[in-house]
């Protein structure tokens, strides 16, 4: 396992600074317990303090969560992240389920990662310290605590979609972690209890800063007809999984550096998929610091970040989804491309059924990937090469379910992409920038982009050099691409960008 410095820890721990929440968990010998760097409980003497990189490796370890601090509620970020692709990979699978029920095992897992097993399990202990059933236990039991602390659902409700394969065994996993009973975890005056239209709400927790304004601003802009609305600063949308259908409803709680998840399901087996797809969408794992930091190195670069700290790389709900909006979009407008898909899914979208909580606006499901595959005609009136191309990307999801799943590296992701007609490297570098989540991915040849690299630099620049210039922000060139589309619709410049370099731009654009 790598090993963390004992005293750079203590010293975050003693201080309980924020930007190390979620970093790293201290496990406290004379208690038993785990905790999160900011516990407000007292700072533990240093010869009991033993510093984990996960919870998994914590309770792997022996210790159970702590009550006061709750673990579960911490930013989901680690100090490993970028170094293992492998194991970004595994737990983006794992956090989808892919150890949860009978006949789940490391073996499948390391066989879809392109691994072996022993590799697999040697790269977990390297780097969360936790073996891949020890994460997914984890997941399993700190999401259960997380339920249970704000929410009514009943006991059977909780194991089940904390995705326990029994009553009986939810019960003896808490009973063994914590000495009683999940119902005594259960906080009587923490929640009220909602009625069933109010649906269920938890709060996800991210490392400020959080632009939350620009992520509202963007997926306004991309807002799908009957699908996605944005209004009274909520991002809502509509949500099918399996053969069941609901909505749900996103704010923001900056006081208590959280998201505000509101979820209609009927089927609480798919609690953890929806708020890993929440998650992804609204990329809550980002070491935001640290990626603004290193994008600052850039001087040029560096005033635009200034002015938008915390400014997040926007993920996708669905990956066919944002596949499909993608291919809409080809050398069309934004707008353009947000009326097509409206289009698309008042033909082809299925409607929710009729309920008295539906928020306005919310009409349709997006289309399913069988059923647009299956469609006799797009019927959009487009080019037919783009409608060939929707029903090229409709057929490859059907045939390959994994198709937006991490694996493998970016080249590799990039080349399946590319080999479906119709998808070329612009499209396929968005597909992986928002759908397959690659942090790297980078579609230079987006018109915005090179408007934003132009108005930054001072002068118009070209895919090739672009793609030089960007060099530099590896590994997080999404996050560059981000400043860089915001830098385009900027009216006016930050402190400290040259106000004659904007003007010769925005002269070369008009």
């Amino acid at each position: 396992m790598e090993l963390l410095d004992k005293d750079a820890c203590y010293r975050a721990l003693q201080s309980r600074d924020p930007r190390f929440d979620g970093s790293f968990f201290v496990g406290v010998k004379s208690t038993g317990i785990y905790c999160r760097t900011v516990c407000p409980a007292r700072t533990a003497k240093y010869e009991n303090c033993t510093f984990y990189s996960s919870a998994a490796a914590a309770q792997e370890a022996g210790y159970r969560p702590c009550l006061r601090c709750r673990p579960e509620t911490a930013p989901e970020l680690a100090s490993w992240r970028g170094t293992s692709n492998t194991v970004s990979r595994a737990l983006a699978l794992i956090n989808d389920g892919a150890l949860d029920g009978e006949g789940r095992s490391v073996d499948a897992l390391a066989e879809r990662l392109g691994v072996g097993e022993r590799q697999l399990r040697r790269l977990f202990l390297q780097h969360l310290g936790a073996s891949p059933i020890a994460v997914a236990q984890t997941r399993r039991v700190l999401f259960a605590k997380h339920l249970l602390h704000e929410t009514h659902m009943p006991m059977t409700e909780v194991a089940m979609a904390a995705g326990f394969s029994s009553l009986r065994r939810f019960n003896e996993v808490f009973q063994n972690l914590f000495r009683r009973p999940p119902s005594a975890l259960r906080r009587k005056s923490s929640v009220s209890r909602p009625s069933a239209e109010a649906g269920i709400t938890l709060r996800l927790r991210y490392k400020p800063p959080y632009d939350w304004q620009s992520m509202l601003s963007f997926l306004e802009a991309r807002a799908i007809p009957g699908v996605e609305v944005v209004e009274k600063n909520c991002y809502r949308r509509t949500i099918e999984i399996g053969a069941s259908m609901g909505h749900i409803t996103v704010a923001h709680l900056p006081q208590r550096q959280s998201l505000s998840v509101t979820i209609q399901f009927p089927t609480v087996q798919s609690l953890p998929a929806i708020v890993t797809r929440v998650r992804r969408l609204f990329d809550l794992g980002a070491d935001i610091e640290t990626i603004d930091a290193h994008l600052s190195l850039d001087p040029q670069l560096a005033p635009w970040v200034a002015l938008r700290p915390g400014l997040r790389a926007p993920g996708s709900w669905d990956g066919f989804e944002l596949a499909i909006r993608a291919i809409l979009g080809q050398q069309i407008t934004v707008a353009a491309a947000r009326q097509l898909a409206g289009q698309l899914v008042a033909l082809h979208g299925e409607p929710l059924p009729a309920s008295p909580g539906i928020p306005h606006g919310l009409t349709h499901a997006f289309p399913t990937a069988e059923r647009l595959a299956s469609a006799a005609s797009i019927g959009l009136g487009m080019p037919a090469a783009r409608a060939e191309a929707l029903k090229a990307m409709a057929k490859a999801t059907v045939k390959d379910p994994n198709l937006f799943r991490p694996l493998g590296t970016i080249d590799e992701a990039l080349a399946r992409l590319r080999s479906i007609p119709g998808i070329g490297e612009w499209t396929a570098q968005y597909i992986a920038l928002r759908a397959i989540r690659e942090m790297d991915a980078f579609p230079a040849s987006d018109v915005g982009l090179l408007r934003g690299a132009a108005k930054i630099d001072g002068a118009p620049t070209t895919p090739k050099d672009l793609l030089h210039r960007a060099e530099s922000w590896r590994p997080w060139r999404a996050y560059a691409a981000q400043h860089l589309w915001a830098a385009s619709a900027a009216i006016t410049p930050p402190a400290g960008a040259t106000l004659a370099a904007t003007a010769a731009t925005e002269e070369a654009y008009a």
